[in-house]
């Protein structure tokens, strides 16, 4: 009798145990995200890191980010709760109106964006092959945003920041 019974609660726990995303915010007009723009200089973001089976974990992002040769080259120091601090590095450029593309340190293959109003949207590929989506809208002053970035495997959410992120020059 557990056999029959075990594989139909297997789907439903599997849908609960997904981590939760806060909703995605619809792009406004104004003012347009230019991810070049926003992210020279220096950047300092702070969130919430929420992974499946695990207790949520503090991240501060330091930022430091220069245009070269109409790329973006943003270094950062990523710390994550109790974890040693590392660094990545993203590369990104325009590849026509509104459009991305680049590498992350922390992903395999390319990284394609899209802007919309204030509203930026990367997907790329972290390393071990999972499937990562980041929409960040800008605020109306500019100078600060809010990041949500969803990580899945498998289909399920395994993971979900949810950062501020302000310029502080």
């Amino acid at each position: 009798m557990i056999r029959r019974i075990a594989p139909s609660l297997i789907a439903p726990l599997l849908l609960t145990t997904c981590v939760g995303a806060p909703p995605v915010v619809v792009p406004a007009p104004q003012p347009a995200f230019n991810a070049l723009a926003f992210f020279s200089g220096h950047t300092l973001g702070t969130g919430q890191l929420r992974k499946l089976f695990s207790a949520t974990e503090q991240t501060i992002v330091h930022g430091s980010g220069r245009v070269e040769n109409g790329t973006l080259v943003l270094d950062q120091i990523v710390a994550e709760g109790d974890k040693p601090a590392r660094h990545r590095t993203w590369l990104i450029h325009s590849d026509g109106p509104g459009h991305y593309v680049g590498t992350l340190t922390d992903a395999t293959g390319l990284i394609v964006g899209e802007s919309d109003g204030n509203r930026l949207h990367l997907a790329f590929t972290l390393k071990g092959g999972l499937p990562t989506d980041q929409w960040l809208s800008l605020a109306a002053d500019g100078q600060s945003a809010h990041n949500i970035m969803v990580v899945k495997k498998l289909g399920l959410r395994v993971a979900v920041l949810d950062e501020d992120i302000r310029k502080t020059e």
